[in-house]
Parts: structure tokens; C-alpha cells; sequence
């Protein structure tokens, strides 16, 4: 009887330990917006809270805390520098640097707003986004390019480096 019973709980254990091992996805996405009006681009950078909280205790302050009722201070300094550091944009062959202009949450995503200005024109834009690849190997970057009505996608490993895109008038 007690083989039974222990075979019993076996087999009920084995379902609900299974959830535990689920993967877990590594992935960030990026919308790069041309607004020729504006003559900008307008960056919106989606990120896991989780996974940049941790890269941030890491890398700065191992208190911090991205809960947006209790967020530590200091974040969007540490954000800001760890983003310059791993963002690049070269637009039609120079190098061009964006301004952090805030951030917000929405479920379990933090939300980063960028701008870089004075883009009068795109023919071609060079994009290195190395976010979190520096703490996970399996992270993916997704990124989506628009101008006009062209838009162009990308997805960025970190074996694939820097990637090139080419618009037309």
C-alpha cells in the first residue's frame, strides 16, 4: 500500500514540477520611427523590468529597486549610461547620439523613450543594440525601422553584431 501511495505521488509531482523548468525568453524590442517633419528619430525601447533590474543591481547598485511605487533613486542616470553604452546608431555614415528622455512601466515591461535630432534625411541606418547581452547569452533584440510607409526588421544575436539598413526615397 505504502509503494502505492508513493508511486501515486510520484506521478501527480512530476506534472507540477515540469512548470518550474519552463525557458524563459530573453528578448527586448526596439521601434525606431523617422519623422521627417520632426526631422528625428523617435526610439521607444521595450525591455523585461526583471531582467534590466538585475543587470542594474549588477552593474551599479545592488539595491536597486525598478518597482514603480518604490524605484530607487538613481535609475535613469544608470539606465541612461548603461544605454549609451550599448545602443549605437550611424546614420547615413555618422555616428549619432540619442537623449534619454524618460521612461515608464506597463506590466512587466519598462518602457524607454530616446529621440536623436537633427536627421535630415534616411538612406541608411546602422544599429548595434547589445542591451542585456552582456548578462544573457540566449538574449535577442529585436528591432523595427520606420520611415514613411517603408518599414524594415531586424533581429540582432550576439554573434550578428551590427546590422545595416538601406531605405529609398
Amino acid at each position: 500500500m505504502n509503494k502505492i501511495i508513493l508511486l501515486l505521488l510520484f506521478v501527480m509531482s512530476a506534472p507540477l514540477s515540469s512548470f518550474e523548468t519552463v525557458h524563459k525568453f530573453y528578448v527586448s524590442v526596439t521601434q525606431v520611427d523617422y519623422n521627417a517633419k520632426q526631422q528625428s528619430l523617435q526610439i521607444i525601447s521595450r525591455i523585461f523590468v526583471d531582467d534590466i533590474e538585475e543587470l542594474l543591481k549588477q552593474r551599479y547598485d545592488e539595491s536597486t529597486n525598478l518597482d514603480k511605487d518604490e524605484e530607487s533613486p538613481g535609475v535613469d542616470k544608470n539606465l541612461t549610461t548603461y544605454l549609451n553604452q550599448k545602443l549605437r546608431f550611424v546614420v547615413n555614415g555618422k555616428e549619432v547620439s540619442f537623449t534619454f528622455l524618460g521612461k515608464e512601466y506597463e506590466d512587466d515591461l519598462i518602457i524607454c523613450y530616446l529621440e536623436i535630432e537633427n536627421i535630415t534625411s534616411l538612406e541608411t541606418i546602422e544599429i548595434t543594440n547589445q542591451v542585456l547581452m552582456d548578462l544573457f547569452e540566449e538574449q535577442q533584440n529585436i528591432v523595427h525601422v520606420k520611415k514613411g510607409n517603408q518599414r524594415k526588421s531586424l533581429i540582432i544575436e550576439k554573434e550578428k553584431g551590427i546590422e545595416v539598413l538601406k531605405f529609398s526615397e
